[in-house]
């Protein structure tokens, strides 16, 4: 009598896939489900932090990524990823739930009014549903508004011309608007504003809210550009701090799930969603952890390199896997007095870091 077992590849157990693994040996992870032509296909980019990593690689590795609010002219890489550029297709800072991305859409096509649009600090003005691309702040609230106005149709015009998705879903957790359910990408009073529970409220988005949100995304999406394909994964980046009332890993570990889960359904049920295992390629065992910095929730340039080399080498066969990661070449090009500067000039612009500094 057989076992369903007995002819299935190694990758399907654990002591030939995982155990008998070199160390720091990404393995054969992924196998992608749609192609991607590399000078053809226009790609959009959004999601959290790690996404930023995602989107570079793939523009520094000669891939059709759209820039719908290029950089201004004379502007230096690192100035304009601190105001916002280069970070995705659009100036829209991180997207750390579908629902914000949901939200952003419905605005730009007139469907939606966030509420308390917004935010002040100390006589400046930022938008609220992206605080973190003016770090100084702007002169009036009637110059956000003008500014975020021209900034949602550059943003709808860059979509409409997309061939290919890419997202990375980051969080599960959010700051919502009570009355409205507008959702804000950091709480009211971490970069501006003041929190007033009478107003706003935590909110932790569970899979069937997760999925529907995708799923209305990805129909509109569709309107723009019927052959649209998807590319979706998740951030290996653990949170910073959590509101759940739970210990911080545990809230990580239910986010993540929860994630992951949404990326999973997607992928079975649509053939146009494909699925990248960054977060499986940080995070899995076999790296000893050495592909996140010391403070064991950033990830290192060794790991985005890692998950980078892999998604290049998959979809570009015969290319250097070391092309994979955007700021250790740069860091290796300018040179050990120079790799500090290049890793400062590509760091990941995450506003839900600062919640650090709430730390007891």
């Amino acid at each position: 009598m057989t076992s369903p077992y007995s002819n299935l590849p190694s990758k399907a157990f654990w002591r030939s896939a995982v155990t008998d693994r070199p160390a720091l040996e990404p393995g054969d992870l992924y196998e992608p489900k749609i192609k991607i032509r590399k000078r053809m296909t226009k790609i959009v980019t959004a999601g959290s932090c790690f996404a930023q990593h995602v989107g570079r690689t793939l523009a520094n590795s000669g891939f059709n990524v759209l820039d719908g609010e290029p950089v201004p002219l004379r502007m230096s890489d690192a100035l304009a990823n601190r105001f916002g550029y280069k970070l995705f297709s659009g100036r829209y800072g991180n997207i750390y739930t579908v629902r914000q991305l949901v939200q952003m859409m419905d605005e730009a096509e007139g469907l939606f009014q966030p509420a308390t649009p917004v935010w002040e600090k100390n006589g400046r003005y930022y938008d609220a549903m992206r605080p973190n691309v003016e770090p100084e702040g702007l002169e009036s609230p009637e110059l956000v508004m003008k500014q975020r106005k021209e900034h949602l149709k550059k943003v709808l015009e860059t979509y409409k011309q997309a061939d290919l998705f890419v997202f990375t879903f980051g969080l599960t957790e959010a700051w919502i608007h009570k009355e409205s359910g507008t959702v804000y990408p950091t709480a009211p009073g971490t970069i501006a504003g003041s929190f007033d529970p009478e107003l706003y409220e935590f909110k932790n988005f569970g899979f069937t809210e997760i999925m529907a949100d995708f799923v209305s995304f990805r129909k509109r999406m569709k309107k723009y550009n019927p052959a649209m394909k998807f590319l979706i994964t998740v951030s290996p980046v653990p949170l910073t701090a959590t509101a759940s009332g739970n210990h911080v890993e545990v809230a990580t570990s239910y986010s993540k799930s929860v994630l992951r889960t949404v990326c999973g359904t997607l992928y079975d049920k649509f053939r146009d969603v494909d699925y990248f295992p960054s977060y499986e390629i940080i995070t899995s065992p076999n790296n000893r952890g050495v592909y996140f910095e010391s403070n064991k929730r950033s990830v290192s340039s060794k790991g985005v390199a890692t998950a980078m080399g892999l998604f290049l080498q998959a979809h570009n066969p015969g290319d250097d896997a070391e092309k994979g990661g955007a700021t250790a070449q740069k860091a290796k090009k300018k040179g050990p007095q120079n790799a500090d500067k290049a890793k400062d000039d590509e760091d990941a612009v995450c506003e839900d870091a600062l919640l650090e500094a709430f730390a007891r």
